[in-house]
């Protein structure tokens, strides 16, 4: 049994949630979103609750068991993000390296040649302020996988920390050789 899985999701005032047989819809002040549910799953609705069970509760696969938990945070996450949103942050560290938004492209100069250019989802807001990249959505997916296409355009050295990394990553810096040197000669 999923511990995740068996926990009944509430459903805030406000939010509308639609099921129809394996996808639902959920819809809130942000907006709406819709999923596809795994095959082995059964949504249903009581008061003000959703509850993700297995269809065969008494024989229970190893493909179920691990669907189970992670489609019961994924419904979780859609009623957040209808509600609340969700917001990943990354900052830009290094001399000459800077970002900006125009439209709906995401430019960053981070030490190539040319800007390195990304298409904005239509759902995602970006915000540039100074060297913080600011992105805000409701599908939590969503966010979290722009906000990783960003990071990958220059990824955090460890020598002198240059590069893009999310506000709450702490980089493991190293010494180099000029400590190197030092140490040895004592």
């Amino acid at each position: 049994m999923s511990r995740i899985g068996r926990k009944p999701i509430e459903i805030p005032e406000g939010v509308k949630v639609a099921i129809d047989g394996q996808r639902i819809v959920v819809e809130g002040p942000k907006g709406k979103l819709e999923k596809e549910v795994h095959e082995d799953l059964v949504l249903s609705q009581e008061g003000g609750k959703l509850f993700l069970k297995p269809k065969q509760a008494n024989e229970l696969l190893k493909s179920t068991k691990s669907v189970w938990g992670t489609f019961r945070q994924i419904v979780f996450n859609m009623i957040e993000g209808v509600t609340k949103g969700f917001e990943k942050k990354l900052e830009i560290e290094g001399v000459g390296y800077r970002a900006a938004v125009a439209g709906d492209t995401f430019s960053a100069e981070v030490g190539y040649t040319n800007p390195s250019q990304l298409k904005i989802p239509q759902d995602l807001q970006v915000v540039v302020e100074k060297n913080v990249v600011s992105i805000k959505g409701k599908d939590k997916e969503m966010v979290g996988q722009f906000a990783a296409k960003i990071r990958a355009l220059r990824e955090v050295e460890p020598y002198k920390g240059k590069g893009i990394k999310y506000d709450t990553e702490l980089v493991k810096r190293k010494l180099g050789k000029r400590a190197a040197t030092t140490t040895a000669g004592a």
